[in-house]
C-alpha cells in the first residue's frame, strides 16, 4: 500500500530554493530515511508534507488522496524540540495530549512504556534529561495509535547512550508494522535504523530506493600486482570493471557489475597476472553519500 507520494514538490524563499521538484514514494511498512547535510531540504520536506509549510509547486498524496484534516489522526510527529509543560509529570503532560488530539488516555501507560519511561511517569517534566524529554515525545506522537509515524532528527544533541535508547525505540515501533519516516543528517543511523533512504543535498533527490538497490551496483575491489602498470593496462579492458583509480599502493576497481572475487583472480592469472593483494568490499552508505553529495556544487 503506499503511504506518501511526492510528485515535482518544490518550495521557494525569494530566491533561494529550497527543495527542488522532489518525487518522492513511501509504501507501507517501510522505515524511510531522509538523508542530507544541514540546509539540504529535508525539514522544509517534512514540513509541506505535514501542511505547515505551503509548497510552491507540485503536489503530494497521503494514502492515495490529497491532503485532508482526516489524515492526522493517522500521523504521529516530532518535529521540533520537546516543549511539554515543566511541573507536569509524563503522565500528566499526555493526557493534556489526548485531550488536544482528542484519543483516549488508555494507550498513555502501553506508549510510556514502549519508549522506556513508565519508570519515571511521576515525576516533573523539568527533571528529564534530552533523551527523556525526546522519548516522552515520541511516546506523545504514538498516543492515537498512528499508521505513520514522522520524525525530524529525533537523535539530535543526544549522548551516545540517549542515541542507542532512540535507536531501539524506533526499531521496536517499525516491528509492530508501522510506517515511520525520519529525516536525519547521521549517516550511521540512517543506515541502522531505516530500510529505504532518500539522499538529498541543497534541495535535490540524488538518489531514492532500498539500501540494497542503492549500494547493489557499488561494489569495488582494492588489487595490487608485481606490475601495477600491466594490471591496470588488464582491468581497463574488463567489461565488468567501470573505474580504476589509486588508493594507496593498491588500484581501488569500481565494478558495474557483480564479480566475486575468485573469478576475478582466475581472469587474472589467465591473463598471466598474479595478484598480491585482493580485498572485495561493498561501498558503505557513507561513501555513496559522500560521491554523490560532491557532484553537487555550491
Amino acid at each position: 500500500m503506499n503511504i506518501l507520494t511526492l510528485q515535482q514538490l518544490s518550495k521557494r524563499y525569494g530566491k533561494f530554493q529550497a527543495v527542488r521538484s522532489l518525487d518522492l514514494s513511501v509504501n507501507a511498512g517501510e522505515v524511510y530515511g531522509i538523508l542530507g547535510p544541514n540546509g539540504s531540504g529535508k525539514t522544509t520536506t517534512l514540513g509541506m508534507i505535514l501542511n505547515i509549510i505551503r509548497p510552491s509547486g507540485g503536489s503530494y498524496q497521503w494514502f492515495g488522496e490529497p491532503e485532508n484534516h482526516r489524515h492526522r489522526q493517522r500521523i504521529g510527529v516530532l518535529l521540533e524540540t520537546p516543549n511539554f509543560y515543566p511541573y507536569l509529570s509524563a503522565v500528566n503532560n499526555l493526557k493534556v495530549v489526548a485531550a488536544i488530539k482528542q484519543c483516549s488516555t488508555e494507550r498513555i501507560e502501553p506508549v510510556l512504556r514502549q519508549v522506556d519511561l513508565w519508570g519515571r511517569h511521576t515525576q516533573a517534566f523539568k527533571t528529564f534529561s534530552l533523551g527523556m524529554r525526546q522519548r516522552l515525545a515520541v511516546a506523545a506522537a504514538l498516543l492515537a495509535d498512528p499508521e505513520v509515524l514522522v520524525l525530524d532528527e529525533p537523535t539530535n544533541g543526544l549522548d551516545p547512550q540517549g542515541i542507542a535508547e532512540m535507536r531501539h525505540i524506533i526499531q521496536g515501533i517499525a516491528q509492530q508494522g508501522k510506517t515511520i519516516i525520519f529525516a536525519s543528517h547521521i549517516l550511521d543511523e540512517v543506515e541502522k535504523i531505516c530500510s529505504h533512504v532518500a539522499i538529498m543535498k541543497q534541495g535535490q533527490l540524488l538518489a531514492a530506493g532500498a539500501f540494497s538497490d542503492i549500494l547493489q551496483s557499488e561494489q569495488h575491489v582494492l588489487l595490487a600486482a608485481e606490475d601495477m602498470e600491466k594490471l591496470r593496462n588488464w582491468l581497463q579492458t574488463q567489461p565488468a570493471v567501470s573505474q580504476v583509480q589509486a588508493q594507496g599502493a593498491l588500484w581501488r576497481v569500481e565494478l558495474s557489475t557483480p564479480l566475486s572475487a575468485m573469478d576475478l583472480n582466475h581472469q587474472a592469472f589467465a591473463a598471466g597476472i598474479t595478484l598480491s593483494h585482493l580485498q572485495a568490499r561493498s561501498t558503505s552508505l557513507e561513501e555513496r553519500f559522500l560521491a554523490l553529495t560532491a557532484e553537487v556544487t555550491s
